[in-house]
């Protein structure tokens, strides 16, 4: 397989793993049987893991098995597609969004501080139900979510500090 085409299948891979890392947040790990491990994350910390990170084991796991096996180049640039997703999932996730690796960063772009608001706006539903903003590399803008949790009333969101 000409190396143009592997860089196009992997990008695809990288846009395709967009749509599936948000149906997979929102309908299994906000899902009855995805959340017993998830919830964690809506949850203040108590150490530097989570039972959250059991779901980067899992989701890392096809792109391993697609370099280990035997299978076509092409299935190969899809593995390395989820890799590098997995890899800007970490970057924008952990390290800009919630800081749990010691780098002090500070989204100045409008797409970081987009992300970044978005995010925030997700976890700020501690409940199973009713969240906004499930995916990871796009976000709706702030003002629309606001106004999906705004409908809501206060039904499943954090209470505010000092309450």
């Amino acid at each position: 397989m000409p190396i143009a085409l592997g860089v196009l299948v992997l990008l695809a891979a990288v846009v395709l793993m967009e749509a599936v890392a948000y149906a997979l947040h929102r309908w299994v790990m906000h899902g009855r049987l995805g959340w017993l491990l998830h919830r964690s994350h809506h949850a203040p910390r108590t150490g530097p893991f989570e039972g959250n990170d059991w779901y980067a084991v899992l989701f890392a796991a096809p792109s391993v098995l697609l370099f280990a096996l035997d299978v076509p180049a092409w299935a190969r640039w899809v593995g390395g597609g989820i890799a590098v997703y997995g890899l800007l999932y970490f970057v924008f996730h952990d390290v800009l969004v919630h800081q749990r690796v010691p780098l002090r960063f500070v989204a100045r772009s409008t797409y970081l501080k987009r992300i970044v608001q978005a995010h925030r706006l997700h976890h700020a539903v501690e409940a199973r139900e009713g969240g906004v903003s499930f995916g990871f590399l796009y976000a709706p803008r702030p003002e629309t979510l606001k106004a999906e949790l705004k409908t809501r009333g206060r039904a499943g969101l954090r209470a505010p500090a000092g309450e």
